[in-house]
């Protein structure tokens, strides 16, 4: 199946528009099996418990995420719904960010463990925003994260603490020679 942008620009218009087939069921089936089962490796390493699972994944039936899990086990497909995918996503996007902003995987559960300071999570571990059952929950630490990764909204850490920044003088241009 070739390819096609998720948006496309209708002729003389210049609106984009949102493909729609992302949501079709054979794309969701594509992504179902291995986004679950890198799910299921993640949660195994943040220590999360069959029910902090269930309400990552939007609290499905007990029965139903049994049947998925052992769908994936035995690598079976199977077709998820776009929320519990989109909740997938979140969850990747928590593990990557996390990946970028510590050296190993300790310290990263550690920050989502730990209560935090900063006004979005109200002095409590950000697992447990991730862990509320929403999806607003997910994207709110995702969206916190990728702003940190920018470096946004969290302090130096100890590589950058005295960091000045550069200046112009700093700068060294290389033009290639003219031929």
């Amino acid at each position: 199946m070739p390819h096609t942008p998720a948006l496309k620009v209708q002729k003389g218009t210049g609106v984009e528009q949102r493909r729609l087939d992302r949501f079709d069921p054979l794309n969701r089936r594509r992504f179902s099996a291995p986004g679950l089962r890198t799910f299921l490796r993640i949660a195994d390493h943040w220590g999360l418990n069959e029910q902090e699972r269930l309400l990552i994944l939007g609290y499905p039936y007990r029965s139903r995420y049994i049947s998925w899990c052992e769908q994936v086990q035995q690598k079976k497909q199977l077709t998820l719904n776009v929320d519990v995918l989109t909740r997938i996503s979140a969850v990747l996007g928590i593990y990557q960010g996390l990946r970028v902003l510590f050296n190993d995987e300790p310290h990263a559960v550690d920050w989502l463990r730990t209560p935090h300071k900063a006004i979005i999570f109200g002095g409590l571990p950000p697992l447990d925003l991730v862990t509320c059952g929403t999806q607003d929950g997910l994207l709110t630490v995702r969206r916190f994260l990728d702003s940190a990764c920018e470096g946004r909204y969290m302090p130096p850490g100890k590589l950058d603490v005295g960091f000045s920044g550069y200046d112009d003088a700093d700068l060294v241009v290389r033009l290639p020679r003219d031929v």
